[in-house]
């Protein structure tokens, strides 16, 4: 199925039911009184985020979602029904906006999680509420309210543990191939991938991580170069960012300077996402001779100033990237015991335990 990550619909509320005028006429009751009842809420417009969807494509076919309108009020005090919401599924991690306003109504995170993008009309109200001392038949009714009307921009951002960044190329694929199931397209030419990627990295009983094959960037990236902007904005999902740069670029450019490139893209797009951990892989090791790795790689941590860890790999051969998806869940692992030890030193935890 082809990943489609923005779509934009339209969604309509069910307006509000009239309210009725009406008055009780029944035999020997000659002064029946009005019994006009309130017109029913027409129905809302949900969103609800389902983790077994992946794409926004459904959104391609259909982009216009009307709720129920509510019923008018009748007589002999009868209220109107109430219109059916209507609910659209969309997949988790979609970020909806309001297209006139430009304005993020709420971000779809978790299985389940439901979102109001557009509330039903209020009912009218019936001729019973408005009678009094001085009016004790009155002609009046109000309209139901409309319901909202909106249109929305949904964008979804994968959810993964793990980013892979780095120049058309640069061995992503064949890296997400080599440590999941995912089996992304390969081949020996640029901008192989069109669509993110995503694989779960299975390392034993309770231990894996979600990976996120991002489409290659290149220079001019956050301005819409090349795919462009389109697929940063995956990145932000991430919790750590996996660099890969190609050792040993067969049309001679400088492994370095590709680097120094997509960090002034991602500066450009999010200034944060340069604070993210972000670790370099040097893949391709397998073009250079066995005695020469290790010094060329040495050679270009060295110019780049790297203080994050690094690794030297071969995706194609699987050469050590195991090693690396080991080291990714042992860095996950001690975040989440600093989030726990972080827990327990609440200082309404410290009195209890400080309890006899």
């Amino acid at each position: 199925m082809k990943f489609v990550d923005e779509a934009i619909i339209k969604v309509q509320a069910g307006d509000g039911g009239n309210g009725c005028v009406s008055f009780r006429r029944e035999k020997f009751i000659p002064f029946g009184g009005p019994n006009g009842g309130d017109g029913g809420s027409g129905g809302s417009v949900w969103l609800v985020a389902d983790e077994g969807l992946n794409t926004l494509i459904d959104f391609r076919h259909q982009r216009s979602f009307k709720a129920q309108r509510g019923e008018n009020g009748m007589g002999s005090d009868m209220y109107g029904k109430g219109g059916d919401d209507t609910t659209i599924r969309v997949p988790v991690g979609t970020v909806v906006t309001n297209v006139d306003t430009d304005e993020t109504i709420g971000d779809l995170t978790q299985h389940g999680q439901r979102l109001l993008v557009a509330e039903g009309g209020k009912g009218g109200l019936g001729n019973i509420h408005f009678k009094s001392s001085v009016n004790r038949a009155p002609r009046k009714s109000t309209p139901g309210t409309p319901g909202e009307v909106r249109e929305l921009k949904l964008e979804l951002k994968l959810l993964a543990d793990v980013g892979l960044l780095g120049f058309p190329n640069a061995g992503k694929s064949t890296f997400i191939r080599a440590v999941s199931a995912a089996t992304p397209r390969v081949a020996d030419y640029p901008f192989t991938t069109l669509h993110p990627n995503l694989g779960v990295v299975s390392l034993g009983t309770d231990q894996s991580f979600v990976i996120a094959d991002i489409p290659g960037l290149i220079e001019g990236a956050a301005e819409g170069a090349g795919l462009g902007i389109q697929f940063l904005r995956h990145v932000s999902r991430t919790r750590l960012l996996l660099h890969l740069v190609d050792i040993a670029p067969i049309d001679g450019t400088d492994p370095v300077e590709q680097v120094r490139a997509i960090e002034q893209e991602l500066a450009k797009f999010d200034p944060q996402l340069l604070e993210r951990p972000r670790w370099l892989v040097l893949n391709k090791a397998d073009v250079l001779p066995q005695d020469e790795r290790e010094a060329v790689a040495q050679e270009i941590v060295t110019r780049l100033g790297w203080q994050e860890p690094w690794f030297l790999v071969s995706a194609i051969a699987r050469e050590n990237t195991m090693a690396v998806c080991q080291q990714v869940q042992r860095f996950f692992e001690a975040q989440h015991q600093a989030r726990e030890e972080r827990t327990d030193m609440l200082p309404g935890d410290v009195r209890l335990r400080g309890e006899p």
